[in-house]
């Protein structure tokens, strides 16, 4: 089985993140979720902004490189919304990833200081398709720069559909996500076998 590692969203690291996270284990995988606020966890998406803000993108992602140090590098990265930037910075600039799921989140490689996504990764987005926080253009661009895309829009306005918690919760979504990730890990550990 496979090594994924899971970040939360600027809402912090909430029960759904950790429900996501034992599902996968439910399959056998072994699952990290790194905590990058320090326990703190927020009900409204702004105060989690403020947080992140508040840290500031260079102690974010010192945090997350401090989080996989020690972890196998042919790992999956996991992220949702904010936590997508983590993963998608680790799989784009560490060598060995296996693959990144970005829920919720997708931003240009340029923005992220990546020249180039590595042709082995293959990366599975989901968002729903009117989401304010996921301007079309940043994932028109991810798309373009990434030769292994799989994209899934859900309809609606809706960003953290995944979390049950939350008033933008989406169960159909919510449901039919977890069961592509899992599908997309899964598949990988059955090559293996």
């Amino acid at each position: 089985m496979s090594t994924i590692i899971l970040f939360h969203s600027a809402l912090g690291l909430r029960p759904a993140v950790r429900d996501f996270a034992e599902a996968l284990r439910a399959d056998g995988h072994t699952v990290v979720t790194p905590d990058l606020f320090d326990g703190e966890v927020f009900d409204k998406l702004e105060d989690g902004v403020d947080k992140r803000d508040a840290l500031g993108i260079p102690e974010l992602v010192g945090r997350a490189f401090a989080a996989v140090e020690g972890l196998p590098t042919d790992v999956y990265y996991a992220g949702f919304s904010m936590g997508a930037a983590s993963a998608q910075m680790l799989a784009g600039s560490r060598p060995g990833a296996k693959g990144c799921i970005l829920m919720h989140a997708a931003l240009p490689l340029q923005m992220m200081g990546i020249e180039s996504w590595p042709s082995e990764v293959p990366v599975q987005f989901f968002a729903t398709r009117n989401d304010p926080w996921v301007p079309t253009e940043m994932v028109d661009a991810v798309r373009a720069s990434v030769p292994d895309f799989t994209e899934t829009w859900y309809e609606g306005d809706q960003h953290l559909f995944a979390d049950a918690d939350s008033d933008d919760y989406l169960p159909d979504a919510a449901s039919d996500m977890l069961r592509k990730v899992r599908s997309f890990v899964n598949a990988d550990a059955l090559v293996e076998a």
